[in-house]
């Protein structure tokens, strides 16, 4: 997205300038022409400039016009209509090397015939009948566009362009990410570290089960996410295939619909108004939001552990970490990945939101909400590229975590009073309440290893519990946390 910076005179005097309605807001900005007007074109556009070539109005373009062709070439070849005049095998490559070798040239031609349309798919079936021109088949000139209305060519080319970042772009920045985290939750699985429920010290667990927890969570909405069917309509007008049917009684059009989508690589949507509903674009949108919020909150709890000094982030040479606080090295990457996750969901939410209802068989509120995919999904994908720099920026500090433990042995309590209840039930001691034995010793005290040794030793408990416990420390406390670490590896 680009802005137009307006421009004055430089002869035209401030006094002039105020007598016309000028004022500072559209003096001439000097030497400044185009400037992107949205981060993601400007500062950002090295992270998520591949989606452009598929979700850029340029993307949509050539997969209009890969559906155009491809219809082409679905009538003539299967002798749809009967004409008996298919295309050869030299002239089908000529016409789909147009789709793999469309460039900044045939964008422009585009653009010139849209100038005077003003149609964007009326200016790519111009664009396709000067390419049968160019082939010397001006005899299937009327094949192009056969029986379509727009919606049947855009529905199929959004689908297209969407399943293609998805699936190229977006899905492989999220393999990346999750690589990280997996050689991550390897590397710490059995390093302990305090948990902190509400906040509070609570029973220990380790790092790497942490963040094994995080990466079950994604990966469930990464298989969701590849498990998405990308939904196709090419029944005409409203859905019913009433001009088709006029035009050619004889031919099952249900059937060519059918086989013409799936041979896309899309699911077949056979009831529809004249426009796709737009459910599978909700399903997918929601997917992603949710991916990009399991990931917002590994992001605020990776910030907490660096600002617990658990994590200590490498500092990057020449970078500067405040402007004023030389020793500082702030987190950054995953505070801009928070705000990118944020505004990725604004838009995916709303498009979610919007792109299921259609007044009655049609209005175009979809078709203005459909152009702002690509801000949805590069929000995403440059918060990933953030989160994944940022993890590879951070080194454990596991003398902080020991300390930590060390510094919070009334974590134990919680061990302690479960297992005298079993020995209460088992009937090998007679001690009353533990839980109240427990909370009166730990609640809002700090103990240490000693006073826990001097605690269990008065218990009346089998020297074989009691050994049990004494051997206990919070680094030990762990339960099978290492285990369950290895749950999310391949």
């Amino acid at each position: 997205m680009f802005i137009h910076l307006v421009f004055r005179s430089e002869t035209q005097s401030a006094e002039q300038a105020l007598e016309s309605g000028d004022n500072w807001q559209n003096r001439r900005v000097s030497n400044l022409s185009i400037q992107p007007l949205s981060p993601l074109d400007g500062r950002y556009r090295a992270a998520v400039s591949d989606l452009g070539i598929h979700l850029s109005e340029a993307g949509l373009n050539r997969a209009r016009i890969h559906v155009e062709i491809e219809w082409l070439i679905h009538l003539a070849n299967r002798d749809v209509l009967g004409l008996a005049r298919p295309f050869t095998d030299e002239q089908i490559a000529k016409l789909r090397a147009v789709v793999a070798n469309f460039g900044d040239d045939e964008v422009a031609e585009l653009a010139k015939t849209e100038a005077v349309t003003q149609h964007d798919v009326k200016a790519v079936e111009y664009f396709v009948r000067e390419r049968l021109t160019q082939i010397g088949r001006d005899d299937l000139l009327e094949l192009a566009h056969f029986a379509c209305t727009s919606e049947d060519i855009n529905n199929l080319s959004y689908a297209i362009t969407v399943r293609d970042a998805i699936n190229q772009v977006w899905l492989p920045k999220v393999e990346t990410l999750l690589s990280k985290l997996r050689e991550m939750s390897a590397n710490y699985a059995q390093v302990p570290m305090l948990s902190r429920t509400h906040g509070q010290p609570a029973t220990p667990t380790t790092m790497g089960k942490e963040l094994a927890v995080f990466i079950f969570r994604l990966e469930r909405q990464v298989k969701a996410i590849r498990a998405q069917e990308y939904l196709g309509k090419f029944s005409g007008a409203t859905g019913t295939f009433s001009a088709h049917v006029v035009a050619a009684p004889a031919v099952n059009w249900v059937a060519e619909s059918e086989a013409f989508v799936t041979s896309l690589g899309l699911t077949w949507n056979p009831l529809t108004t004249q426009i796709e509903s737009h459910d599978w674009q909700a399903e997918v949108y929601g997917s992603v939001s949710l991916f990009n919020r399991i990931l917002h909150n590994l992001c605020t709890d990776v910030w907490t552990y660096i600002s617990l000094n658990y994590f200590k982030q490498i500092p990057v040479a020449g970078a500067t970490g405040s402007s004023t606080m030389p020793h500082k090295v702030n987190p950054i990457r995953f505070e801009n990945a928070e705000s990118n996750l944020e505004l990725s969901n604004a838009i995916l939410d709303s498009l979610a939101n919007t792109l299921v209802t259609s007044r009655m068989q049609r209005d175009l509120t979809d078709s203005s909400s459909q152009r702002n995919i690509g801000l949805g999904l590069g929000h995403s994908v440059l918060a990933l590229d953030n989160v994944t720099r940022g993890l590879g920026q951070l080194e454990l500090s596991e003398g902080v975590l020991m300390a930590d433990l060390l510094d919070n042995w009334e974590v134990l309590g919680e061990a302690i009073q479960t297992l005298i209840r079993v020995e209460v039930a088992a009937g090998r001691s007679n001690i009353s309440n533990p839980y109240e034995l427990l909370k009166e010793l730990t609640r809002g005290k700090r103990v240490n290893g000693e006073d826990m040794v001097t605690f269990v030793n008065g218990l009346e408990l089998q020297q074989e519990a009691k050994d049990r416990l004494m051997a206990l420390k919070p680094q030990t406390y762990v339960g099978v946390a290492a285990e369950l670490a290895k749950r999310v590896q391949r």
